[in-house]
């Protein structure tokens, strides 16, 4: 008997907008965790994976000096039950990432809404032509007012 795997939706296709060689420039604003705030650099490699079901990502932030100052992994999927994006992140700073963030694409924005022990976040990814995207976290303590962590922009190498 042969087995019939199933196959990607749309939903897991439009998640390709995100796979490649990517190369950013991004502000960390003032936040407890950096009391200035910064620019730095970043480079990201994202592949579709697993019969096209998820979205698996390699990312590194890099100081002015060019050492790498942050990373992190992310696999990101489509849940069709929820009817949600999906999107699972592991970094340096070595914390049990819990349940996944859901998000929703509407337009040609990707938004990604989570809460935890801290507070809440949001990422937002826009894809603004062919090949490059902006990105933004944004933070809040009560989920109604939200402040900039980092914004950047990213160009398909």
């Amino acid at each position: 008997m042969e087995a019939h795997l199933p196959k990607a939706t749309e939903q897991h296709r439009k998640l390709q907008a995100l796979a490649g060689e990517w190369s950013g420039e991004e502000t960390i604003h003032p936040s407890p965790w950096d009391a200035k705030g910064r620019k730095a650099t970043s480079k990201t490699r994202a592949r579709m994976d697993l019969g096209g079901f998820f979205l698996i990502a390699d990312y590194e932030q890099h100081g002015p000096d060019g050492t790498v100052c942050y990373a992190g992994h992310g696999v990101y999927g489509w849940d069709p039950k929820a009817e949600k994006y999906t999107m699972h992140w592991f970094d340096v700073w070595g914390m049990d990432p819990g349940a996944p963030m859901l998000g929703t694409w509407e337009g040609k924005t990707l938004r990604f809404d989570h809460k935890h022990e801290r507070g809440y976040n949001r990422y937002i990814y826009v894809f603004e032509a062919d090949g490059r995207y902006a990105f933004r976290i944004e933070m809040s303590q009560d989920g109604k007012n939200w402040a900039p962590f980092i914004d950047g922009t990213y160009q398909r190498k």
